[in-house]
């Protein structure tokens, strides 16, 4: 037994033989790389583009830290709500991603700041953690784009046909939505072991074994990542970005509608008109007589989508280039590029994580008492007026 751990510890690989201490390889010098000379011995130098990439660590860190806490407070929040309300369902799930995002882009932080460091560890901190973490990060940034653009597609239906989708969106309903997306978008990514595996590696140039990754070079795992990684890697976020994009501009026109249809209305009582001679009334479209509360939900889910698409441009901007440059990946040649590129596209979905709680806070009179009560802001108020 002793035999086989020692004579797999001791394993080379060629291709990995050139590893420094540092994972992520920020201090080589690219000037091969026609994309690296902006990034690299042109405009920045590696000491600055350290710092601009520290920074960036250092604000998604922070950022992480309060979607952390404010997804588990929508959390708590909602389970103490019910789940009578599909859309709390939905809701808590995209929170749910949400927080798992931020845990693992702690993580992602940690094995850098280790490494920048130069903290010796057992493992390359890079390569594992793509294993560990980053593909589980990226296919569940595709649940949350799918979740929102489930949420974006539901009230569409909800104001264009409300008596069918009433009947349809049940709890039960809106639940096993949830599990087919999450096995959709989710689950995928731990197919990646089929491409990639981990092996002990003995270096020589830090005299040390430690874990690391190498791909499967089978002709099965590179087509099957090549497949993967149209279907994962660009349709699923292009076309959910899509839906959220096209119910969102369908969601703001009828709230335009509404919005005038209402003004239309109140114009004619104040001049004291009956119903039937109010052409504005009777002309009005189905679709838009909806109730306040549905209103309020319609508006509150035009603002995740909303945020949602902002902060998700750089993720299609990314996906893109994942397409036309074949070594833009962890593992390529642009590899640096790359890498920047992520943490940047982190930033913009972990501000879309920290700030769908204050939406909820805003614009959900039930969230915001449940909120309180939870985190006892009303005996705090209480007391200070018994004070006053």
């Amino acid at each position: 037994m002793y035999d086989s751990i020692e004579e797999q510890n001791t394993t080379r690989y060629p291709e990995l033989d050139k590893m420094t201490d540092n994972p992520l390889h920020l201090w080589e010098d690219h000037s091969k790389d026609s994309y690296m000379p902006v990034l690299g011995s042109g405009i920045l130098s590696n000491e600055q583009f350290d710092i601009i990439l520290l920074f960036i660590i250092f604000t998604l860190q922070l950022l992480n830290n309060c979607a952390i806490i404010a997804n588990s407070l929508s959390i708590a929040v909602f389970v103490k709500l019910g789940f009578s309300e599909p859309s709390n369902i939905s809701l808590t799930a995209l929170a749910i991603c949400d927080l798992i995002s931020a845990v693992l882009l702690t993580w992602s932080n940690l094995c850098f700041l280790l490494t920048y460091h130069h903290v010796r560890l057992p493992f390359h901190s890079t390569n594992v953690y793509v294993l560990t973490g980053g593909a589980q990060w990226m296919f569940l940034s595709r649940t949350v784009a799918w979740i929102t653009a489930f949420i974006s597609f539901e009230r569409c239906l909800c104001i264009l046909v409300p008596l069918k989708v009433r009947r349809l969106m049940t709890p039960s309903g809106t639940f096993v939505v949830m599990l087919i997306i999450i096995l959709f978008t989710f689950c995928p990514s731990f197919f990646i072991y089929i491409r990639y595996k981990f092996v002990w590696v003995f270096n020589p140039y830090l005299n040390i074994t430690i874990l690391n990754t190498i791909p499967v070079n089978s002709e099965f795992a590179i087509q099957f990542e090549k497949i993967s990684l149209v279907i994962c890697g660009v349709i699923q976020p292009l076309l959910a970005f899509s839906i959220v994009l096209i119910c969102t501009m369908l969601l703001v026109v009828q709230l335009r509608k509404i919005s005038s249809w209402r003004m239309s209305v109140t114009s004619a009582k104040s001049q004291r008109l009956q119903p039937e001679e109010n052409p504005a009334a009777s002309s009005s479209p189905a679709g838009v007589r909806i109730s306040q509360k549905e209103k309020r939900l319609v508006k509150k889910v035009v603002a995740i989508a909303t945020i949602f698409i902002v902060s998700y441009i750089p993720t299609c901007i990314m996906v893109v280039c994942n397409v036309l440059f074949d070594e833009f990946d962890q593992f390529g040649f642009y590899r640096r590029l790359f890498f920047l590129s992520a943490y940047i596209t982190s930033l913009g979905q972990s501000i879309s994580g920290s700030v769908n709680v204050l939406i909820y806070y805003k614009m959900a009179s039930n969230f915001r008492s449940v909120f309180r009560r939870l985190v006892r802001l009303d005996r705090q108020e209480q007391k200070r007026n018994e004070r006053k």
